[in-house]
């Protein structure tokens, strides 16, 4: 008999501002904790010395967590010049270095290369799978990684700072799966003078802005009241990229069961993905089909 999982059944969503030095797995288990949720989980990995947006999800709001994972997302990255790391960030071994150092309008003109649909290679030192293997992994042990470029959308990369000669600072916005060091590290390449990050943080991600987020000293200090509690916000915020759609009550029962439901008639188009709510509560999520929502995912009340 499976062994029961201790904690509150909570839901929803915690928008934490990360502090450098922290892995987002050990963000998670300090707002679990906090909050003595049963489960939680977060929509997108920042690395340990990255800053910014964290969304921890809690309970029934982990299966919406997808849909916030695949959104779009912004960051503003400080750029070194002039030096190469093996990391692409400021944690690694210096490999390379330049004296050239560009002027702004050259990095302006450079940065259209990085814009729309690209082919982007990601870091050694990345979470990618090679064989079963964590690059990171392989790439720690000395071995010779070699990952190969996959398709990235950038909706906009632009210069917003240049506090000195060997320092840039831009702001991207791009789909899911960037890596901000790639970017430096090819920028680096094309300008012909090497290039790493030295500050990354994440702004936005789908609906969440870090604006609105809270920081761990706040968790911390508030943990296990219900002080704590008034900052979670609803599940259905993680499903704000996709359309909604209301159900009478026979639907949200049948959607409940896993069985196609009857919804509103909407301007959702045949075969696409939507949600379904009742009394402005996410039911389920599925495929809109002929009035129906065949679900894939069903809430608990």
């Amino acid at each position: 008999m499976a062994r029961k999982r201790k904690g509150r059944d909570i839901s929803g969503w915690l928008i934490i501002d990360k502090p450098a030095g922290m892995t987002s797995t050990a963000v998670v288990n300090k707002v679990r904790w906090a909050l003595e949720a049963k489960k939680a989980g977060h929509a997108g990995t920042l690395d340990p010395e990255a800053t910014g947006l964290l969304a921890v999800a809690l309970g029934e709001a982990t299966k919406t967590v997808p849909y916030v994972t695949d959104a779009m997302k912004a960051y503003v990255f400080t750029v070194r010049l002039g030096q190469a790391t093996n990391t692409d960030d400021s944690e690694g071994e210096v490999i390379a270095e330049s004296d050239k150092r560009p002027a702004d309008d050259e990095i302006k003109a450079a940065l259209g290369r990085f814009v729309g649909d690209i082919m982007q290679v990601p870091p050694k030192f990345s979470a990618v799978k090679i064989d079963g293997q964590r690059a990171y992994k392989l790439a720690r042990d000395g071995e010779d990684v070699e990952i190969a470029a996959r398709p990235l959308w950038v909706e906009e990369l632009v210069m917003v700072d240049r506090p000195d000669p060997d320092h840039v600072v831009l702001e991207m916005t791009c789909g899911k799966g960037g890596y901000v060091r790639s970017i430096a590290r090819d920028l680096g390449e094309v300008l012909g003078c090497y290039g790493h990050v030295t500050e990354l943080r994440r702004i936005w991600a789908g609906p969440f802005d870090v604006e609105d987020a809270i920081g761990l000293e706040t968790v911390e200090e508030l943990a296990r009241t219900p002080e704590l509690d008034a900052y979670l916000r609803p599940l259905e915020d993680g499903l704000g990229e996709l359309p909604e759609l209301k159900c009478t009550a026979e639907g949200a029962a049948r959607l409940r069961h896993g069985n196609p439901g009857m919804v509103l008639a909407s301007d959702v188009e045949y075969g696409e993905e939507a949600w379904a709510s009742f009394q402005g509560r996410a039911v389920a999520v599925g495929t809109y089909k002929g009035g129906e929502l065949h679900p894939t995912r069903v809430f608990k009340p």
